[in-house]
């Protein structure tokens, strides 16, 4: 018969498994500081020894990094969704621009419409309080703060569909956006009339997520990316367009 003895589990391997868990559901993030290893041992209720065993395996699997000095952290995990060559392409080809929005379109209105159906009353109060945040910092009209909180709903968002594939998939990608491989995002925010449809287009995707209306959500992330296509092709239109009138006023001033 195929029955085996039972063998109680490791303490180092339970401590393992746990934090395996909270970085795979995006709990613990890429550069996150863990606590102290007295701390830490404390509050799961291990050993010293036991915690330094399950840390040595995270570090030999790639999922944590200790640096000289300042501790444990979780390790860049995103790091190797790209290669060095293909983000040096996705920086100097303008088509993977609209690619790249295209991409974000499909995936994040499918999170949305998951969220609407799948989202605990706890994951939409964290959506509802970063959007508290983003109204916030509209009135201090600081384009970093709110380029900032934009990806934070967006990630909070995609948190709350509860599917850990999308989930690190995107935070990959949102990466490379907060490096400006792909547009300079506090652009956007520098202009008023553009804050002020792009606060109202976050407040219609958070107002469907919270009446838990998956089409409404879905169709408002629709709508704010696609204006955010239109606004990158205006953006790129006003810079050609800048650059002939100072071709023209340069020919005025040298006749």
């Amino acid at each position: 018969m195929p029955f085996q003895k039972v063998t109680p589990e490791k303490l180092s391997s339970a401590v393992t498994r746990q934090i395996e868990k909270l970085i795979l559901r995006g709990i613990l993030r890429p550069g996150e500081r863990l606590p102290s290893e007295r701390e830490l041992a404390e509050r799961l209720g291990v050993s010293r020894p036991s915690l330094r065993e399950a840390v040595a395996e995270l570090q030999a699997k790639g999922l944590l990094a200790s640096r000289a000095g300042a501790g444990i952290f979780v390790a860049d995990v995103l790091g190797n969704a790209f290669s060095d060559g293909l983000i040096q392409l996705f920086a100097s080809h303008e088509e993977a621009v609209f690619d790249y929005l295209s991409f974000r379109r499909d995936l994040e209105s499918l999170a949305a419409e998951r969220a609407a159906r799948l989202a605990s009353d706890t994951d939409l109060a964290v959506v509802a309080e970063i959007f508290a945040k983003m109204e916030a910092a509209h009135e201090k009209t600081n384009p970093s703060e709110e380029a900032q909180l934009d990806a934070e709903f967006h990630m909070a968002i995609l948190e709350a569909s509860h599917n850990v594939i999308m989930l690190h998939m995107m935070r990959s990608m949102f990466q490379l956006l907060r490096e400006g491989v792909f547009y300079n995002r506090k652009i956007m925010f520098k202009q008023r009339t553009t804050r002020e449809a792009l606060l109202n287009q976050h407040r219609s995707i958070h107002d469907a997520l919270l009446e838990r209306d998956p089409d409404a959500a879905k169709a408002a992330v629709v709508a704010h990316l696609d204006f955010v296509k239109s606004c990158l092709i205006d953006q790129k239109g006003a810079t050609q367009n800048e650059e002939i009138a100072r071709q023209r006023l340069e020919r005025e001033r040298s006749r």
